[in-house]
């Protein structure tokens, strides 16, 4: 949703009338908000009826909108309105599994540092040279998913590998007493 919402705004100088879907869009986001903590054990239950009840109702009137607009197609709110389509199914899917984020900012974020790593460090030289750094990724993104400083968890999971050979230490384990 993130994505499309990003053309409306855009087009929003040119076309006022974009500002209706930017809230529109807002407020699906105000329903996700509305939910409880994701370690809430009623969390998926809650959020399943919170989108049947509140966040249907949203996309059917988005839905509408979308279609009862007029503009040219190449203009920024026709490629707006024309992206939006074009997603349409992958931007309703949240709504039949509560699983299904929103949007994909998480999973961005995630990837931004492989993605600057990746540039940083082109031409590893070695097969092995670039398997450690995808081990490495995966062990700091991993950490920051669980709410695991990344620095903090590698200096003390090499401090338990050198103490205890083959000891492996994963970010969730971080906390729990050796």
């Amino acid at each position: 949703w993130i994505h499309a919402r990003r053309g409306f705004v855009e087009a929003e100088r040119a076309y006022p009338i974009a500002r209706e879907m930017i809230e529109m869009i807002g407020e699906l986001y105000a329903v996700e908000r509305s939910a409880p903590a994701r370690d809430d054990p009623k969390y998926l239950s809650t959020l399943e009826r919170l989108r049947k009840e509140q966040s249907q109702p949203i996309v059917d009137r988005i839905r509408d909108w979308l279609n009862r607009q007029t503009v040219l197609p190449q203009s920024s709110l026709g490629r707006a309105i024309g992206y939006m389509i074009e997603l349409w199914p992958g931007l309703t899917t949240f709504l039949t599994d509560p699983e299904i984020p929103l949007d994909t900012n998480q999973v961005e974020r995630g990837l931004r540092a492989v993605a600057l790593g990746r540039k940083n460090h082109y031409g590893s030289r070695s097969e092995r040279g670039t398997k450690v750094a995808a081990l490495f990724y995966t062990l700091i993104e991993t950490a920051r998913l669980s709410d695991v400083e990344p620095q903090a968890y590698l200096a003390e999971a090499a401090r338990r590998a050198i103490a205890d050979p083959g000891t492996v230490t994963l970010p969730w384990e971080f906390a729990k007493p050796r």
